[in-house]
């Protein structure tokens, strides 16, 4: 049996595994962070935590399910996604072309937070997450933690294993994500003051990952409808 700070471990393992991976929040948590600093970064990271504790709280009240059982609102969602993916996408291009480097520190706002924000309320994939693991992490049973890890799930299958329906495993899966949404554009802005040529750099990165997923999710949208 899990002790209390074994389960608030495992919780926190948890919430940095679906945080960390290449996707389009951390794409902007990045852009975010190389162009106006840690805190712009760290409002970015506020934005999609803040989605996902909208969730939580849609998981407890038995919202979040009805995606499943409305098929039309899932190719809706994609649709939506996709679009306001490939809006911000010419955001990030835009900066590109301000910010020749880090200390120039592009424009002088950002709406990181409203960008995720919106992206998280839009994404199927935390959606759905919250739909299957995120019920789960709120009855009483067993979770494969690493198997919803994205590429390597498989992989990873049957390495943690926690119980679920603790307040425990809550508090520290979000603490996981609280801290990579610290530390990751901590990380990022110490390699930008270093390299002072990484601001551009990240920047239209950002933008290719966020028209990689617009696409992906307009795709995926206009498949589920046809």
């Amino acid at each position: 049996m899990f002790t209390t700070v074994g389960t608030l471990l495992a919780g926190a393992v948890f919430g940095l595994a679906l945080a960390a991976p290449p996707g389009p929040m951390n794409a902007i948590i990045a852009e975010e962070s190389v162009l106006r600093g840690w805190p712009a970064g760290f409002r970015a990271g506020l934005g999609a935590m803040a989605a996902d504790v909208l969730f939580f709280v849609g998981t407890l009240a038995g919202v979040v399910t009805l995606v499943d059982r409305y098929p039309p609102v899932r190719p809706a969602l994609y649709l939506a996604g996709g679009l306001l993916m490939l809006y911000f996408a010419v955001g990030a291009v835009q900066e590109v072309r301000a910010a020749a480097s880090f200390t120039d520190g592009g424009t002088t706002t950002g709406s990181g937070f409203r960008k995720t924000f919106a992206l998280s309320l839009t994404n199927p994939y935390q959606i759905g997450f919250w739909v299957t693991a995120g019920v789960g992490l709120l009855e009483a049973g067993r979770l494969d933690v690493f198997s919803y890890l994205p590429a390597v799930g498989e992989a990873l299958a049957g390495t943690l294993v926690v119980q679920t329906g603790s307040p425990t495993l809550l508090l520290g899966f979000f603490a996981g994500i609280a801290i990579w949404i610290v530390t990751y554009p901590a990380a990022l802005v110490a390699a930008g003051r270093r390299v002072d040529a990484m601001a551009p750099v990240v920047a239209a990165l950002s933008a290719l990952v966020l028209v990689g997923f617009g696409l992906l999710f307009l795709g995926m949208g206009l498949v589920a409808v046809a």
